[in-house]
């Protein structure tokens, strides 16, 4: 049996919180087509577990939180499996942005590459005063493949997104919040305490006003006004049908603490 510490991925559930580690600190937590593949199942398996309700994806050790892809795989790939390996990374994103669950990103250190596009599609960000963020594709005369060269600039704009891709820079966690890439910045020792405390203001919520809320943020700011203005209102008189709506208001207007179940 593979022993914690030889695993590439870690997966651990404590109070309705799944957290989800990269586990390669020495290569700087660099993502293998078997890290890939064990990442994957992970966030599925806590995606399809009920007793999760906040998902965090993290790095192992002080150093890194994704660094990438490994660049010694990479550069053994072919067009057609860089192509695969293309498609496997959306379809991760994918996987992060339809998850009815929040997914935050809780990052320490390197943020980089296909990590820093895993970030990208993660619902918040959360990082230590250490971390440093980047593209730096174009240095390693390639694009980015997960989908950073479409996500970025729907966050940060066309211009800055063209100008951080294009020069693969890397910028520091003050840089990120004032991008609107982070939501929260705090020191390197207290960064998985500043996590617990913001998924306090999400795990006391009813977990489909939060998927609900989740869907129609991201889809309505790709979709035109009207259609997203016909999902909002379908959204709302769905969720208005729930039990939790009511207990909601009636713990509002009881002046008590409301206690959903998620129905």
């Amino acid at each position: 049996m593979t022993s914690k510490e030889e695993r590439t991925v870690i997966v651990e559930i404590r109070n309705g919180k799944g957290i989800v580690t990269v586990n390669r600190p020495k290569a700087l937590n660099a993502i293998t087509w078997e890290a890939f593949a064990n990442l994957q199942s992970a966030v599925d398996e806590l995606i399809s577990d009920d007793s999760v309700r906040v998902i965090i994806l993290t790095g192992a050790g002080e150093k890194a939180f994704i660094s990438g892809g490994d660049i010694g795989e990479e550069a053994q790939m072919d067009g057609l499996t860089s192509y695969h390996w293309s498609l496997t990374g959306h379809k991760m994103c994918a996987m992060f942005e339809a998850s009815p669950k929040p997914i935050i990103a809780a990052v320490n250190g390197y943020c980089l590459g296909g990590g820093f596009e895993l970030m990208l599609a993660c619902d918040f960000c959360i990082c230590s005063d250490n971390a440093m963020f980047g593209a730096p594709e174009s240095k390693l005369g390639v694009t980015c493949g997960f989908g950073g060269n479409i996500r970025l600039p729907r966050i940060v704009g066309k211009t800055i997104a063209k100008e951080l891709l294009m020069t693969g820079r890397m910028f520091d966690a003050n840089e990120a919040y004032r991008l609107n890439l982070v939501n929260r910045v705090t020191s390197q020792e207290n960064l998985m305490n500043e996590v617990d405390l913001f998924c306090e203001s999400l795990l006391d919520k009813s977990s489909n006003v939060l998927d609900f809320i989740k869907k129609a943020v991201d889809y309505g700011v790709e979709a035109d006004l009207r259609s997203a203005v016909h999902l909002d209102a379908a959204l709302f008189g769905v969720i208005s049908a729930t039990k939790d709506k009511q207990e909601g208001m009636n713990a509002f207007l009881e002046k008590r603490t409301p206690k959903f179940i998620d129905k």
